[in-house]
């Protein structure tokens, strides 16, 4: 059998079934952290799952490393079934996902839209429904969205807790993020000056348009529950920590990280592979 189909069928097998495991992992409770230290820590926990299959991936590309090229012994054809139910997993996560990008957002007022260049569009009924103070509010929330390139990052969350479907806790995951993202960037909108108050009322006249051209209720993003809880957020003083500096570096040390960790599992593949494939697979490769 060729090396890289192996090697391919294999991480579909393992790397799915550590998606699997970990994306059943319960949600824990955030506490009251500043916003962007929510938001890390919300980001982190949508993408543990997909970060320990990739260290497995890895590991097996080590492995793959030392293998002769076709890999000689026979190789049981029970291993594409076992590979079947992951396959449609990962399928059904790239057919939503493109589905995702052939659609513009419809039935919101405002929405910062576009992965490599973001822009803010405006529907121009949501101008006669704000006042102007509302307005420069909400334009300024969006620009935070456009600063941290937000669609391509909910874009590629969405993708990867698809990946981890059917378990209900990794969509929990995804909501929870969507909201604490929402109050982060409320918070940095604040923080360069706009008024709470103003803010608030731009996410109610949002929430009045979306009512008005759906005509059902309507919450933005996140669970429903989370939205009296963010206009008494922002009628509410400026939390502690909302100025904080940029919050990339977080992201550019646990990438840093990762990297090296994966670096490692290459290593282990490449010197201690073997043996542990013919166990857990029961076949013989040498």
């Amino acid at each position: 059998m060729e090396r890289e189909s192996l090697l391919a069928t294999l991480i579909v097998i393992s790397g799915g079934l550590v998606l699997q495991l970990f994306a059943a992992w319960p949600s824990h409770r955030l506490d009251d952290s500043p916003s962007r230290r929510l938001e890390v820590l919300s980001w982190c926990a949508l993408w543990w799952p997909a970060a320990a299959a990739l260290t497995v991936a890895a590991w097996l590309c080590g492995w793959a490393l030392s293998q002769p090229d076709p890999v000689p012994g026979h190789v049981s054809g029970l291993i594409f079934v076992v590979a079947t139910p992951f396959l449609i997993i990962g399928g059904r996560a790239v057919l939503r996902s493109a589905w995702s990008l052939c659609h513009s957002p419809r039935g919101f007022g405002i929405a910062t839209v576009g992965f490599l260049h973001p822009q803010i569009v405006v529907a121009p009924e949501l101008e006669q429904i704000l006042d102007a103070r509302a307005l420069r509010a909400a334009l300024a929330h969006e620009r935070t969205h456009v600063l941290h390139r937000d669609p391509l990052r909910i874009w590629l969350a969405q993708f990867v807790t698809d990946l981890q479907w059917p378990w209900g806790t990794a969509q929990r995951r995804f909501t929870d993020w969507l909201a604490i993202l929402e109050l982060a960037r409320d918070d940095e909108a604040r923080a360069g000056g706009i008024d709470g108050a103003d803010l608030a009322a731009a996410v109610l006249g949002s929430v009045r348009f979306q009512i008005r051209m759906s005509g059902a209720a309507a919450t933005l993003i996140g669970r429903p529950e989370a939205l009296p809880g963010r206009i008494a957020r922002l009628l509410g003083p400026l939390p502690a920590g909302a100025a904080a500096p940029a919050i990339e570096t977080p992201y550019v040390a646990l990438t840093c990280a990762l990297l090296l960790v994966w670096v490692c599992a290459i290593g282990l593949g490449l010197a201690c592979g073997q043996p542990l494939i013919d166990t857990l697979l029961a076949i013989n490769l040498s």
